[in-house]
Protein backbone atom coordinates (compact mmCIF):
# COMPACT_ATOMS: atom_id res chain seq x y z
CA UNK A 1 0.00 0.00 0.00
CA UNK A 2 1.31 3.77 -1.14
CA UNK A 3 0.83 5.67 1.73
CA UNK A 4 -0.51 9.60 0.19
CA UNK A 5 -0.50 13.03 1.29
CA UNK A 6 -1.52 15.84 0.08
CA UNK A 7 -0.11 18.95 0.76
CA UNK A 8 -2.39 22.44 0.26
CA UNK A 9 -0.59 25.24 -1.10
CA UNK A 10 2.02 24.76 -3.96
CA UNK A 11 4.96 26.60 -2.40
CA UNK A 12 8.64 26.25 -1.38
CA UNK A 13 7.44 24.38 1.83
CA UNK A 14 5.20 21.90 -0.50
CA UNK A 15 8.67 21.90 -2.92
CA UNK A 16 10.93 20.53 -0.57
CA UNK A 17 8.53 17.66 0.55
CA UNK A 18 8.84 15.94 -2.76
CA UNK A 19 12.39 14.70 -2.20
CA UNK A 20 11.83 13.13 0.81
CA UNK A 21 8.23 11.70 0.23
CA UNK A 22 10.16 9.88 -2.76
CA UNK A 23 13.01 8.39 -0.36
CA UNK A 24 9.94 7.23 1.44
CA UNK A 25 8.00 5.74 -0.96
CA UNK A 26 4.97 8.41 -0.03
CA UNK A 27 2.81 9.38 -2.58
CA UNK A 28 2.54 13.03 -2.74
CA UNK A 29 0.06 15.32 -4.08
CA UNK A 30 -0.33 19.24 -4.37
CA UNK A 31 -3.22 21.79 -4.46
CA UNK A 32 -1.56 24.54 -5.94
CA UNK A 33 -2.90 28.13 -6.22
CA UNK A 34 -2.01 28.91 -9.74
CA UNK A 35 -0.09 26.93 -12.75
CA UNK A 36 3.73 26.96 -12.63
CA UNK A 37 4.29 27.09 -8.56
CA UNK A 38 7.64 26.29 -6.27
CA UNK A 39 5.74 22.47 -6.29
CA UNK A 40 4.68 22.37 -9.91
CA UNK A 41 6.20 18.87 -10.02
CA UNK A 42 3.70 17.62 -7.64
CA UNK A 43 0.59 19.38 -8.32
CA UNK A 44 -1.87 17.12 -9.06
CA UNK A 45 -4.78 20.08 -8.63
CA UNK A 46 -5.28 23.89 -8.95
CA UNK A 47 -7.51 25.43 -7.15
CA UNK A 48 -8.73 27.83 -4.15
CA UNK A 49 -8.12 26.78 -0.82
CA UNK A 50 -10.60 29.01 0.44
CA UNK A 51 -13.52 27.17 -1.27
CA UNK A 52 -14.54 24.08 0.78
CA UNK A 53 -15.64 21.80 -2.11
CA UNK A 54 -12.31 22.31 -3.67
CA UNK A 55 -10.07 21.85 -1.01
CA UNK A 56 -12.76 18.29 0.03
CA UNK A 57 -12.10 17.07 -4.05
CA UNK A 58 -8.49 17.12 -3.75
CA UNK A 59 -8.71 15.39 0.16
CA UNK A 60 -10.90 12.72 -0.99
CA UNK A 61 -7.85 11.41 -3.70
CA UNK A 62 -5.42 11.54 -0.02
CA UNK A 63 -4.71 9.85 2.96
CA UNK A 64 -3.73 12.66 4.94
CA UNK A 65 -4.15 16.52 4.48
CA UNK A 66 -1.18 18.81 5.35
CA UNK A 67 -0.11 22.06 4.61
CA UNK A 68 2.50 24.48 3.27
CA UNK A 69 0.76 27.68 4.46
CA UNK A 70 -1.27 28.46 7.34
CA UNK A 71 -4.32 30.51 5.79
CA UNK A 72 -7.00 28.32 4.83
CA UNK A 73 -10.01 29.37 6.68
CA UNK A 74 -10.98 27.89 9.51
CA UNK A 75 -14.77 26.62 8.44
CA UNK A 76 -13.34 24.91 5.40
CA UNK A 77 -10.69 22.96 7.69
CA UNK A 78 -13.58 22.16 9.79
CA UNK A 79 -15.72 20.85 7.47
CA UNK A 80 -12.99 18.75 6.10
CA UNK A 81 -12.58 17.44 9.81
CA UNK A 82 -16.57 16.75 10.03
CA UNK A 83 -15.91 15.17 6.12
CA UNK A 84 -13.72 12.35 7.95
CA UNK A 85 -10.54 13.32 6.64
CA UNK A 86 -7.39 13.27 8.87
CA UNK A 87 -6.11 16.74 8.94
CA UNK A 88 -2.47 17.75 10.65
CA UNK A 89 -2.37 20.30 11.82
CA UNK A 90 -5.99 19.86 12.80
CA UNK A 91 -8.24 23.10 12.69
CA UNK A 92 -8.03 22.92 16.91
CA UNK A 93 -4.72 23.66 16.94
CA UNK A 94 -4.17 26.13 13.26
CA UNK A 95 -6.51 28.99 14.56
CA UNK A 96 -3.68 29.70 17.14
CA UNK A 97 -1.00 29.95 14.58
CA UNK A 98 -3.93 31.78 12.00
CA UNK A 99 -4.49 34.34 14.82
CA UNK A 100 -2.06 35.84 17.16
CA UNK A 101 -5.02 37.27 19.76
CA UNK A 102 -5.75 33.79 20.01
CA UNK A 103 -2.12 32.58 20.45
CA UNK A 104 -1.42 35.38 22.88
CA UNK A 105 -4.45 34.35 25.13
CA UNK A 106 -3.76 30.33 25.03
CA UNK A 107 -0.31 31.01 25.15
CA UNK A 108 -0.77 32.85 28.59
CA UNK A 109 -2.91 30.25 29.62
CA UNK A 110 -0.37 27.77 29.41
CA UNK A 111 1.96 29.68 31.70
CA UNK A 112 4.38 30.53 28.82
CA UNK A 113 6.62 33.13 28.82
CA UNK A 114 5.85 35.95 26.55
CA UNK A 115 6.01 39.72 26.00
CA UNK A 116 3.56 41.77 27.68
CA UNK A 117 0.20 42.22 25.57
CA UNK A 118 -2.86 43.64 25.04
CA UNK A 119 -5.53 43.78 22.55
CA UNK A 120 -6.66 46.96 21.29
CA UNK A 121 -9.76 48.10 19.33
CA UNK A 122 -9.01 51.96 19.05
CA UNK A 123 -6.77 54.70 19.62
CA UNK A 124 -7.24 55.47 23.07
CA UNK A 125 -6.77 51.82 24.01
CA UNK A 126 -3.28 51.96 21.89
CA UNK A 127 -2.19 54.95 24.01
CA UNK A 128 -3.14 53.69 27.11
CA UNK A 129 -0.73 50.43 26.42
CA UNK A 130 2.43 52.97 24.90
CA UNK A 131 1.59 55.18 28.01
CA UNK A 132 2.72 52.03 30.65
CA UNK A 133 5.39 50.38 28.27
CA UNK A 134 7.87 53.45 27.61
CA UNK A 135 6.08 55.30 24.85
CA UNK A 136 7.20 52.14 21.82
CA UNK A 137 5.11 49.28 20.73
CA UNK A 138 4.74 46.87 18.65
CA UNK A 139 1.28 46.95 16.74
CA UNK A 140 0.46 43.46 14.46
CA UNK A 141 -2.51 42.26 12.34
CA UNK A 142 -4.13 39.46 14.37
CA UNK A 143 -4.21 37.91 11.00
CA UNK A 144 -2.34 37.26 7.93
CA UNK A 145 0.99 38.70 8.76
CA UNK A 146 4.58 37.24 7.90
CA UNK A 147 8.17 38.29 7.40
CA UNK A 148 8.01 41.61 8.41
CA UNK A 149 4.14 42.34 7.01
CA UNK A 150 1.50 43.52 9.03
CA UNK A 151 4.08 44.18 12.14
CA UNK A 152 4.99 48.00 13.11
CA UNK A 153 6.63 49.31 16.11
CA UNK A 154 4.61 52.83 16.73
CA UNK A 155 5.57 55.75 19.18
CA UNK A 156 2.52 57.05 18.96
CA UNK A 157 -1.10 55.59 19.03
CA UNK A 158 -2.07 57.78 15.52
CA UNK A 159 0.61 55.78 13.62
CA UNK A 160 -1.85 52.52 13.39
CA UNK A 161 -5.09 54.78 12.68
CA UNK A 162 -5.35 52.93 8.82
CA UNK A 163 -5.11 49.69 10.74
CA UNK A 164 -8.16 51.17 12.90
CA UNK A 165 -10.13 52.17 10.02
CA UNK A 166 -9.60 49.05 8.33
CA UNK A 167 -11.09 47.12 10.80
CA UNK A 168 -13.96 49.18 11.53
CA UNK A 169 -14.92 48.40 8.03
CA UNK A 170 -14.40 44.65 7.99
CA UNK A 171 -17.37 43.42 8.75
CA UNK A 172 -16.09 40.90 11.29
CA UNK A 173 -14.31 43.97 13.16
CA UNK A 174 -11.97 42.75 15.90
CA UNK A 175 -8.93 44.18 17.57
CA UNK A 176 -5.42 44.58 16.84
CA UNK A 177 -2.79 43.63 19.08
CA UNK A 178 -0.23 45.60 20.61
CA UNK A 179 3.07 43.88 22.62
CA UNK A 180 5.85 45.87 24.42
CA UNK A 181 9.01 46.54 22.76
CA UNK A 182 11.01 43.62 23.81
CA UNK A 183 14.72 44.41 24.65
CA UNK A 184 16.26 41.44 23.09
CA UNK A 185 20.03 40.44 22.50
CA UNK A 186 19.14 38.30 19.77
CA UNK A 187 16.26 36.12 18.11
CA UNK A 188 16.05 32.48 18.79
CA UNK A 189 14.06 29.62 17.55
CA UNK A 190 12.83 26.42 18.24
CA UNK A 191 11.78 23.29 16.25
CA UNK A 192 9.72 20.31 17.41
CA UNK A 193 7.64 17.33 15.65
CA UNK A 194 4.88 16.14 16.99
CA UNK A 195 2.69 12.64 16.34
CA UNK A 196 -1.16 12.07 16.71
CA UNK A 197 -0.02 9.83 18.82
CA UNK A 198 1.69 11.91 20.74
CA UNK A 199 5.49 11.26 20.25
CA UNK A 200 7.73 14.11 20.27
CA UNK A 201 10.99 15.14 18.79
CA UNK A 202 13.36 18.09 19.55
CA UNK A 203 15.38 20.14 17.09
CA UNK A 204 18.69 22.02 18.64
CA UNK A 205 18.03 25.51 19.25
CA UNK A 206 19.08 27.88 16.33
CA UNK A 207 19.81 31.43 16.08
CA UNK A 208 17.97 33.68 13.32
CA UNK A 209 19.14 36.61 11.67
CA UNK A 210 16.74 38.87 10.55
CA UNK A 211 17.25 41.62 7.96
CA UNK A 212 14.34 43.86 7.25
CA UNK A 213 11.77 41.72 8.23
CA UNK A 214 13.00 38.70 7.17
CA UNK A 215 14.96 36.36 8.08
CA UNK A 216 18.48 36.29 6.38
CA UNK A 217 20.41 33.35 7.72
CA UNK A 218 20.10 30.61 10.66
CA UNK A 219 22.89 29.53 12.58
CA UNK A 220 22.43 25.67 14.19
CA UNK A 221 22.71 25.28 16.71
CA UNK A 222 22.38 28.72 18.44
CA UNK A 223 26.15 30.13 19.54
CA UNK A 224 27.16 30.28 22.81
CA UNK A 225 23.29 28.48 24.00
CA UNK A 226 24.37 27.02 27.29
CA UNK A 227 22.48 23.76 28.48
CA UNK A 228 20.05 25.83 31.13
CA UNK A 229 19.15 27.69 27.20
CA UNK A 230 18.63 24.61 25.52
CA UNK A 231 16.92 22.39 27.80
CA UNK A 232 14.20 25.75 28.37
CA UNK A 233 13.50 26.42 24.63
CA UNK A 234 12.90 22.64 24.54
CA UNK A 235 10.63 22.72 27.01
CA UNK A 236 8.97 25.67 25.62
CA UNK A 237 8.52 24.17 22.57
CA UNK A 238 7.50 20.55 23.65
CA UNK A 239 4.54 22.26 26.29
CA UNK A 240 3.41 24.06 23.58
CA UNK A 241 3.19 21.48 20.85
CA UNK A 242 1.09 19.37 23.59
CA UNK A 243 -0.67 22.28 25.33
CA UNK A 244 -2.07 23.15 21.30
CA UNK A 245 -2.84 19.70 20.31
CA UNK A 246 0.01 20.50 17.42
CA UNK A 247 1.00 17.27 14.69
CA UNK A 248 3.15 17.70 12.57
CA UNK A 249 6.41 20.75 12.41
CA UNK A 250 5.94 23.25 14.97
CA UNK A 251 8.01 26.35 15.01
CA UNK A 252 8.13 28.74 17.80
CA UNK A 253 10.25 32.11 17.11
CA UNK A 254 11.73 33.04 20.82
CA UNK A 255 13.47 36.62 21.72
CA UNK A 256 16.62 36.44 23.99
CA UNK A 257 16.28 39.29 26.36
CA UNK A 258 18.83 40.99 27.63
CA UNK A 259 18.98 39.78 30.62
CA UNK A 260 18.89 36.39 29.48
CA UNK A 261 15.13 35.30 29.45
CA UNK A 262 13.52 33.57 26.70
CA UNK A 263 9.80 35.22 25.30
CA UNK A 264 8.02 33.39 22.68
CA UNK A 265 7.38 35.51 19.47
CA UNK A 266 5.81 33.66 16.96
CA UNK A 267 4.24 30.06 16.07
CA UNK A 268 4.17 28.43 12.77
CA UNK A 269 2.56 24.93 12.44
CA UNK A 270 4.67 23.60 9.24
CA UNK A 271 8.14 23.19 8.32
CA UNK A 272 9.67 26.90 8.23
CA UNK A 273 12.28 28.67 7.25
CA UNK A 274 14.59 28.31 10.55
CA UNK A 275 14.62 24.65 9.72
CA UNK A 276 15.84 24.43 6.30
CA UNK A 277 19.68 24.10 7.94
CA UNK A 278 18.21 20.29 8.95
CA UNK A 279 17.70 19.51 4.93
CA UNK A 280 21.57 18.87 5.31
CA UNK A 281 22.78 19.46 8.71
CA UNK A 282 20.41 16.52 10.59
CA UNK A 283 19.78 12.96 10.58
CA UNK A 284 16.62 14.03 9.63
CA UNK A 285 15.97 16.93 8.14
CA UNK A 286 12.50 18.53 8.53
CA UNK A 287 10.58 17.82 5.41
CA UNK A 288 11.17 14.32 5.79
CA UNK A 289 10.01 14.85 9.87
CA UNK A 290 7.19 16.26 8.66
CA UNK A 291 5.76 13.55 6.32
CA UNK A 292 6.20 11.14 9.31
CA UNK A 293 4.85 13.08 11.92
CA UNK A 294 1.46 13.72 9.87
CA UNK A 295 1.61 10.18 8.55
CA UNK A 296 1.93 9.04 12.55
CA UNK A 297 5.11 7.38 11.22
CA UNK A 298 7.97 6.75 14.08
CA UNK A 299 9.85 10.10 14.24
CA UNK A 300 13.66 10.70 12.91
CA UNK A 301 16.80 11.52 15.00
CA UNK A 302 17.50 15.04 15.43
CA UNK A 303 20.65 15.06 15.94
CA UNK A 304 23.00 17.12 13.82
CA UNK A 305 25.54 15.59 11.67
CA UNK A 306 28.36 18.28 12.59
CA UNK A 307 28.89 20.64 14.76
CA UNK A 308 27.69 23.66 12.69
CA UNK A 309 25.39 24.32 10.20
CA UNK A 310 24.74 27.52 8.59
CA UNK A 311 21.66 28.65 6.57
CA UNK A 312 21.77 31.83 4.13
CA UNK A 313 18.69 32.63 2.45
CA UNK A 314 18.85 34.03 -1.04
CA UNK A 315 16.28 37.05 -1.20
CA UNK A 316 15.69 38.73 -4.35
CA UNK A 317 18.07 36.54 -6.92
CA UNK A 318 20.09 38.32 -9.43
CA UNK A 319 18.83 41.92 -11.20
CA UNK A 320 18.99 40.13 -14.76
CA UNK A 321 18.80 36.90 -16.15
CA UNK A 322 17.92 33.93 -13.82
CA UNK A 323 19.45 31.49 -11.11
CA UNK A 324 20.37 28.62 -12.94
CA UNK A 325 23.50 30.60 -14.83
CA UNK A 326 25.25 31.10 -11.52
CA UNK A 327 25.12 27.57 -10.35
CA UNK A 328 28.53 26.80 -12.22
CA UNK A 329 30.71 29.59 -9.86
CA UNK A 330 28.76 28.88 -6.72
CA UNK A 331 29.66 25.23 -7.42
CA UNK A 332 33.07 25.46 -8.31
CA UNK A 333 34.36 27.44 -5.52
CA UNK A 334 32.16 26.22 -3.02
CA UNK A 335 31.62 22.48 -3.33
CA UNK A 336 30.93 22.44 0.15
CA UNK A 337 28.03 24.22 -0.18
CA UNK A 338 24.15 23.03 -1.03
CA UNK A 339 22.40 25.18 -3.06
CA UNK A 340 18.15 25.13 -2.84
CA UNK A 341 16.37 26.92 -5.29
CA UNK A 342 12.45 27.05 -5.43
CA UNK A 343 11.90 27.67 -8.91
CA UNK A 344 10.64 31.04 -9.02
CA UNK A 345 11.76 34.18 -10.84
CA UNK A 346 14.07 36.56 -9.02
CA UNK A 347 12.20 39.76 -7.52
CA UNK A 348 13.67 42.13 -5.09
CA UNK A 349 12.98 40.83 -1.34
CA UNK A 350 11.91 37.63 -2.52
CA UNK A 351 13.04 34.19 -0.90
CA UNK A 352 14.05 32.38 -4.42
CA UNK A 353 16.36 29.57 -2.52
CA UNK A 354 18.83 28.97 0.36
CA UNK A 355 21.84 27.92 0.88
CA UNK A 356 23.20 25.45 3.96
CA UNK A 357 26.86 24.60 4.28
CA UNK A 358 28.14 22.21 7.23
CA UNK A 359 31.54 21.57 9.10
CA UNK A 360 33.59 22.09 12.30
CA UNK A 361 34.35 25.85 12.25
CA UNK A 362 31.48 27.99 12.50
CA UNK A 363 33.37 30.68 11.05
CA UNK A 364 34.49 28.99 7.65
CA UNK A 365 31.17 27.05 7.89
CA UNK A 366 29.60 30.78 7.90
CA UNK A 367 31.76 31.80 5.28
CA UNK A 368 30.90 29.08 2.87
CA UNK A 369 27.49 29.61 3.04
CA UNK A 370 27.59 33.34 2.87
CA UNK A 371 29.61 33.31 0.28
CA UNK A 372 28.01 30.65 -2.18
CA UNK A 373 24.73 32.59 -1.49
CA UNK A 374 26.44 35.91 -2.98
CA UNK A 375 26.62 33.86 -6.48
CA UNK A 376 22.79 34.88 -7.11
CA UNK A 377 23.14 37.74 -5.76
CA UNK A 378 23.97 41.43 -7.33
CA UNK A 379 25.72 44.53 -5.79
Amino acid sequence: MVLRVGVVGGGQLARMMIAPAVELGVEIRVLAEAEGMSAALAATAVGDYREVETVRAFAREVDVLTFDHEHVPHDVLVGLVDAGVAVHPGPDALRFAQDKLHMRARLAELGMPQPDWAAVSDRAGLQDFLDAHGGRAVVKTPRGGYDGKGVRVVSAATEADDWFTALAEDARGGDLLVEELVDFSRELAQQVARRPSGDVAVYPVVETIQRGGVCAEVLAPAPHAGERMSQVAARVGVDIAEGLGVTGMLAVELFETTDDRILVNELAMRPHNSGHWSQDGAVTGQFEQHLRAVLDLPLGATDPIAPWSVMVNILGGPREGGLVERFPAAMREHPTAKVHTYGKDPRPGRKVGHVTAIGADLDDVAYQARAAASHFLDD
